[in-house]
Protein backbone atom coordinates (compact mmCIF):
# COMPACT_ATOMS: atom_id res chain seq x y z
CA UNK A 1 0.00 0.00 0.00
CA UNK A 2 1.18 3.40 -0.73
CA UNK A 3 -0.31 6.57 0.87
CA UNK A 4 -0.30 10.04 -0.98
CA UNK A 5 -1.57 13.64 0.11
CA UNK A 6 -3.84 14.96 -2.73
CA UNK A 7 -4.49 18.54 -2.87
CA UNK A 8 -8.09 19.50 -3.38
CA UNK A 9 -8.45 22.31 -5.74
CA UNK A 10 -11.25 24.85 -5.93
CA UNK A 11 -12.05 28.71 -6.80
CA UNK A 12 -11.51 31.57 -4.99
CA UNK A 13 -14.62 32.21 -2.62
CA UNK A 14 -16.10 28.84 -3.36
CA UNK A 15 -16.53 26.03 -1.09
CA UNK A 16 -15.78 22.09 -0.89
CA UNK A 17 -17.59 19.05 0.92
CA UNK A 18 -16.12 16.07 0.28
CA UNK A 19 -17.26 12.40 1.03
CA UNK A 20 -18.06 9.16 0.32
CA UNK A 21 -21.33 7.45 -1.12
CA UNK A 22 -22.25 4.29 -2.27
CA UNK A 23 -24.68 4.44 -5.56
CA UNK A 24 -24.25 6.11 -8.89
CA UNK A 25 -27.86 7.98 -8.36
CA UNK A 26 -25.92 10.24 -5.63
CA UNK A 27 -24.91 13.03 -8.13
CA UNK A 28 -28.92 12.97 -9.11
CA UNK A 29 -30.01 13.10 -5.43
CA UNK A 30 -27.12 15.66 -4.34
CA UNK A 31 -28.22 18.23 -7.67
CA UNK A 32 -31.82 17.85 -5.96
CA UNK A 33 -30.45 18.77 -2.76
CA UNK A 34 -28.55 21.38 -3.72
CA UNK A 35 -30.86 23.40 -6.16
CA UNK A 36 -33.43 23.24 -3.62
CA UNK A 37 -31.44 24.03 -0.66
CA UNK A 38 -30.31 27.79 -1.32
CA UNK A 39 -31.98 30.29 -4.15
CA UNK A 40 -28.74 31.47 -6.36
CA UNK A 41 -26.85 28.63 -5.13
CA UNK A 42 -24.19 27.59 -8.01
CA UNK A 43 -22.65 24.20 -7.66
CA UNK A 44 -20.63 21.49 -9.26
CA UNK A 45 -20.71 17.96 -8.20
CA UNK A 46 -18.57 14.75 -9.27
CA UNK A 47 -18.65 11.57 -8.22
CA UNK A 48 -16.14 8.44 -8.86
CA UNK A 49 -17.80 5.33 -9.67
CA UNK A 50 -16.47 2.30 -7.81
CA UNK A 51 -17.62 -0.90 -10.68
CA UNK A 52 -18.64 -0.74 -13.71
CA UNK A 53 -17.53 1.44 -16.10
CA UNK A 54 -15.72 3.61 -13.31
CA UNK A 55 -16.69 6.66 -14.44
CA UNK A 56 -16.66 10.23 -13.21
CA UNK A 57 -20.21 11.28 -13.09
CA UNK A 58 -20.81 14.94 -12.59
CA UNK A 59 -23.80 17.79 -12.81
CA UNK A 60 -24.35 20.98 -11.42
CA UNK A 61 -25.62 24.64 -12.73
CA UNK A 62 -21.83 26.36 -12.51
CA UNK A 63 -19.55 24.99 -15.65
CA UNK A 64 -16.11 26.56 -13.75
CA UNK A 65 -17.50 24.38 -10.39
CA UNK A 66 -18.56 21.06 -12.48
CA UNK A 67 -14.80 21.21 -13.84
CA UNK A 68 -13.33 21.69 -10.36
CA UNK A 69 -15.03 18.88 -8.88
CA UNK A 70 -14.28 16.84 -12.18
CA UNK A 71 -10.53 17.65 -11.92
CA UNK A 72 -10.86 16.86 -7.46
CA UNK A 73 -12.67 12.79 -8.70
CA UNK A 74 -9.94 12.37 -10.91
CA UNK A 75 -7.18 13.71 -8.70
CA UNK A 76 -8.10 11.28 -5.70
CA UNK A 77 -9.34 8.93 -8.35
CA UNK A 78 -10.83 6.95 -5.24
CA UNK A 79 -14.26 4.91 -6.01
CA UNK A 80 -17.43 6.26 -4.36
CA UNK A 81 -16.19 9.43 -3.60
CA UNK A 82 -18.04 12.61 -4.55
CA UNK A 83 -16.93 16.28 -4.21
CA UNK A 84 -19.42 19.56 -4.42
CA UNK A 85 -17.93 22.79 -4.70
CA UNK A 86 -20.01 25.39 -4.10
CA UNK A 87 -20.47 29.05 -4.11
CA UNK A 88 -22.74 31.87 -2.79
CA UNK A 89 -24.02 29.61 -0.47
CA UNK A 90 -21.74 28.22 2.53
CA UNK A 91 -21.73 24.44 3.28
CA UNK A 92 -24.11 24.95 6.77
CA UNK A 93 -26.77 25.78 4.19
CA UNK A 94 -26.70 22.27 2.24
CA UNK A 95 -24.66 20.23 4.95
CA UNK A 96 -27.17 18.48 6.61
CA UNK A 97 -29.01 18.01 3.75
CA UNK A 98 -26.30 16.25 2.28
CA UNK A 99 -25.48 14.20 4.70
CA UNK A 100 -29.62 12.77 4.88
CA UNK A 101 -29.29 12.01 1.02
CA UNK A 102 -29.47 8.17 1.60
CA UNK A 103 -26.71 7.09 -0.57
CA UNK A 104 -24.22 9.69 1.47
CA UNK A 105 -21.83 7.19 3.81
CA UNK A 106 -19.77 10.08 5.17
CA UNK A 107 -18.30 13.27 4.99
CA UNK A 108 -14.44 14.25 5.19
CA UNK A 109 -14.55 17.90 5.06
CA UNK A 110 -16.82 21.07 4.41
CA UNK A 111 -14.33 23.88 3.67
CA UNK A 112 -12.99 27.04 2.38
CA UNK A 113 -9.46 26.28 3.76
CA UNK A 114 -6.45 24.63 1.60
CA UNK A 115 -6.95 21.00 2.18
CA UNK A 116 -5.43 18.00 1.12
CA UNK A 117 -7.09 14.13 0.94
CA UNK A 118 -4.32 11.36 2.74
CA UNK A 119 -4.80 8.61 0.11
CA UNK A 120 -4.13 4.99 0.58
CA UNK A 121 -3.25 3.49 -2.84
CA UNK A 122 -3.43 -0.34 -3.69
CA UNK A 123 -3.04 -2.53 -6.91
CA UNK A 124 -6.80 -2.34 -7.31
CA UNK A 125 -7.82 1.35 -6.41
CA UNK A 126 -7.90 4.11 -3.82
CA UNK A 127 -9.48 5.36 -0.90
CA UNK A 128 -9.42 8.74 1.67
CA UNK A 129 -7.93 7.95 4.51
CA UNK A 130 -8.59 11.19 6.26
CA UNK A 131 -8.45 14.95 5.04
CA UNK A 132 -5.78 17.67 6.28
CA UNK A 133 -8.22 20.81 6.71
CA UNK A 134 -6.37 23.99 6.82
CA UNK A 135 -3.66 24.97 9.41
CA UNK A 136 -3.16 23.15 13.14
CA UNK A 137 -4.25 25.96 15.92
CA UNK A 138 -1.43 29.16 16.72
CA UNK A 139 -2.85 29.62 20.55
CA UNK A 140 -6.58 29.68 22.12
CA UNK A 141 -9.09 32.68 21.85
CA UNK A 142 -9.10 35.43 24.56
CA UNK A 143 -12.01 37.54 24.94
CA UNK A 144 -11.41 40.08 22.01
CA UNK A 145 -11.00 36.87 19.54
CA UNK A 146 -14.47 35.98 21.19
CA UNK A 147 -15.91 39.44 20.23
CA UNK A 148 -14.57 39.16 16.54
CA UNK A 149 -16.16 36.14 16.30
CA UNK A 150 -19.20 36.89 17.31
CA UNK A 151 -19.38 39.97 15.24
CA UNK A 152 -18.64 38.18 11.89
CA UNK A 153 -21.24 35.89 12.90
CA UNK A 154 -23.14 38.80 13.11
CA UNK A 155 -22.14 40.03 9.47
CA UNK A 156 -23.45 37.04 8.20
CA UNK A 157 -26.38 36.62 9.40
CA UNK A 158 -25.95 33.56 11.87
CA UNK A 159 -26.11 35.44 15.02
CA UNK A 160 -28.35 38.97 16.08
Amino acid sequence: MELSLVRLEFPEGANLIAGQSHFIKTVEDLYEILISSMPGIEFGIAFSEASGECLVRSDGNAPELIEAAVKNALAVAAGHTFYIVLRKAYPINVLNAVKACQEVCSIYCATANPVQAIVALDGDGAGILGVIDGSSPKGVEGPEHQEKRKQLLQAIGYKR
